[in-house]
């Protein structure tokens, strides 16, 4: 198949997981059950898929930031790389989703989070950690979760 129309199938598949992360407070399990497993398996085969067929015709490799750039010359390893990112990324959304219900953080809170995960990686489980703590130190006993005026 082609690898433009893989990235394009794979790009609206993993868009929709984000969208029904974006709905999860109306439907956790569903949820849970798509962007946290479903969705994420399908696109590590699609991942495995490439990986097994042209690993071999890759060069390049790991040991540095130049074999790297050699590695991803190749399209379809390339595609493969860009499939690694949109699966863990959703991953990592559904996980903060669920652990902000489990945490009680208001989702209100979690939609940067996701909208940063979903565009940064990194960037959007450090945010959701940022706020995560801080939500434990404010309830911890003696602190104040009240505004002061």
């Amino acid at each position: 198949m082609d690898p433009d129309i893989i990235f394009r199938i794979t790009n609206l598949i993993a868009l929709f997981g984000w969208l029904v992360l974006l709905a999860s407070p109306l439907k956790p399990s569903l949820a849970e059950r798509l962007s946290g497993l479903a969705i994420p398996l399908l696109l590590s085969v699609a991942y495995c898929g490439l990986i097994f067929a042209f690993w071999t015709s890759g060069k390049g490799g790991f040991g540095s930031l130049e074999d790297v750039a050699r590695l991803f010359q190749t399209r379809q390893l390339l595609l493969a790389g860009w499939i690694h990112y949109l699966a863990f990324d959703l991953f990592v959304g559904a996980w903060i989703a669920r652990t902000a219900r489990l945490d009680e953080v208001p989702f209100w809170a979690v939609i940067p989070c996701l909208a940063a995960t979903f565009l940064f990686g990194p960037a959007g489980f450090l945010l959701f950690n940022a706020i995560r703590s801080t939500k434990s130190i404010a309830a911890q006993p003696g602190m104040s979760t009240k505004v002061m005026s």
